[in-house]
């Protein structure tokens, strides 16, 4: 017993000390999950590593939710945002309309506001060009005509007040036949004609790429989204040139630059990084370097971040699921309570088992570290619990005849008789904490989710597959691990095949 208690101090302690670590960094950035984000997240970390400051940039997080409570717990220190969203989806109980109204709302939260930055990039509403020629349909109101067409829209605009309920109940569209998807994703639903109306930004790349007809907005809907940038006020405080030469963005990034940028990197394939690159050393005057790394420096930094999340979860899971499962054992009434928790548990889908940890432990490694704990436990309490359940009476009652005291028992021949059942259950925990791992780059956690996620987003199958066929391997190869472990920790006799 004392040793798993010296294995969960050490644990708790390399966890403690990898979220001191993180939070030593200068400067964090967050950006969210499509592509005119990333870019201005990449451009305001570029700015700031031109100050020599160690910079991070999260990108490609979760929705607006996630970074505005990341931004306000310290999380990050900037984010790229736009000023529609702000007054609706952020302070919509507010009843904020002019920019200064916004601006003192957010320095009571200890957060302030850029000027716009120069362009509005605003939801719109587009379908093919042919098929709106076709059909007739010019704006927003001509819809109700057609009711068999398919929308589909992004997730959170399904979601938010100033997004599909709101326009609804504008333009009284009666559809029921409403898809949520990804918002890259439902280009490729546009082009191949699974769906037939999506939700647009109007500064895309897709748009005129797709041939795609923006819908006016007869009704004048939507508001403007003026990109702005949010930092907190202790980043001034502490970093006041910096925000300087952030601030020197104010005006700078014009509807056609922005466009321009969004087509390098998604339509032409150009990294991020240097996109952003050019623009700082175009329009800033300020040379920066863009960062590049080969295939092998990519996947050597994911598979560590990947085998980090793995290998601590699934320790943790182990320490603690193999007692619960030896206590559901001797304590049946108890058991069937603990076998109830983990059951639960386990029936929450893993996205939403992320989301949860956010308002307690924040974004980053520690939350999905302890998600995927959670989700590893089931496979191992019950595995536990079935193979000592399962050993035959007589064994047990032979051992009882021998006068064996029932610590003994359990470490000479309970344990080694259930340790293939125990053994079966880890295997299973770990082969889904492998793939369940992919998930965690949705709130900054890294691994092999943060190729695929930048694959869908850009529709490039080789980043996807970058971070699908490792993870892949590593759950082939945690299989054979284990199958090769039963050698170990598995009696001969119970290995033996008649």
């Amino acid at each position: 017993m004392k040793s798993i208690f010296v294995v969960q101090f050490l644990f708790i302690s390399l966890l403690l000390s990898f979220g001191c670590e993180s939070k030593n960094r200068d400067i964090k950035v967050g950006s969210k999950k499509f592509t005119e984000s990333v870019i201005l997240g990449e451009i305001i970390s570029q700015i700031s590593e031109a100050e020599n400051l160690e910079t991070r940039h999260l990108k490609e997080l979760g929705g607006t939710r996630l970074l505005w409570n990341a931004l306000l717990k310290g999380e990050i220190d900037a984010y790229p945002e736009y000023t529609g969203t702000i007054k609706e989806e952020i302070l919509a109980d507010k009843g904020i309309f002019t920019l200064s109204e916004l601006e003192n709302e957010l320095n009571n939260q200890g957060i302030l506001i850029s000027r716009p930055l120069g362009f509005n990039n605003t939801y719109a509403i587009g379908m093919k060009k042919d098929t709106a020629d076709e059909l007739g349909i010019e704006k927003i109101s001509d819809l109700n005509k057609y009711p068999e067409l398919k929308f589909g829209f992004t997730s959170e605009f399904i979601n938010r007040r100033d997004g599909w309920p709101g326009l609804k109940a504008a333009y009284m569209l009666n559809y029921k036949n409403v898809k949520g998807m990804d918002h890259d994703l439902a280009y490729r639903g546009l082009e191949s004609g699974s769906i037939d109306i999506i939700d647009l930004y109007s500064t895309d790349a897709e748009i005129k790429y797709y041939d795609i007809k923006v819908l006016e907005d007869d009704l004048k809907y939507f508001p403007e989204y003026n990109s702005v940038i949010l930092y907190r006020v202790d980043l001034k405080d502490n970093f006041p040139r910096l925000v300087n030469t952030i601030l020197k963005l104010e005006g700078l990034i014009s509807e056609d630059e922005m466009v321009n940028m969004n087509t390098k990197v998604k339509i032409e394939g150009e990294n991020e990084s240097e996109t952003a690159s050019n623009f700082i050393n175009q329009y800033l005057s300020i040379k920066t370097s863009p960062k590049t790394h080969t295939l092998l420096q990519r996947l050597l930094t994911t598979t560590k971040q990947h085998l980090f999340l793995v290998l601590i979860s699934l320790t943790a899971a182990i320490i603690i699921s193999i007692p619960l499962g030896i206590i559901c054992y001797k304590y049946q009434s108890i058991g069937q309570f603990v076998l109830g928790i983990v059951g639960i548990v386990q029936t929450i889908p893993s996205l939403a088992l992320l989301v949860f940890m956010i308002p307690f432990f924040g974004i980053g490694t520690i939350p999905a570290i302890i998600a995927l704990f959670l989700y590893s436990l089931l496979p191992i309490v019950r595995n536990t619990y079935t193979g000592l359940n399962d050993i035959p009476k007589e064994i047990i009652e032979s051992a009882d005849a021998l006068g064996l005291r029932e610590y003994n028992r359990l470490r000479l021949i309970e344990i080694p008789l259930s340790s293939r059942s125990i053994l079966a259950g880890i295997k299973t925990s770990a082969v889904i904490n492998v793939g369940t791992a992919t998930l965690g780059a949705l709130i900054g956690a890294g691994g092999y989710g943060q190729p695929i996620l930048t694959g869908i987003r850009l529709d490039n199958i080789g980043l996807i597959l970058e971070g699908a066929i490792p993870a892949a391997v590593l759950a082939l190869l945690v299989q054979w691990l284990f199958d090769l472990s039963e050698k170990v920790f598995v009696p001969r006799g119970l290995r033996l095949k008649y």
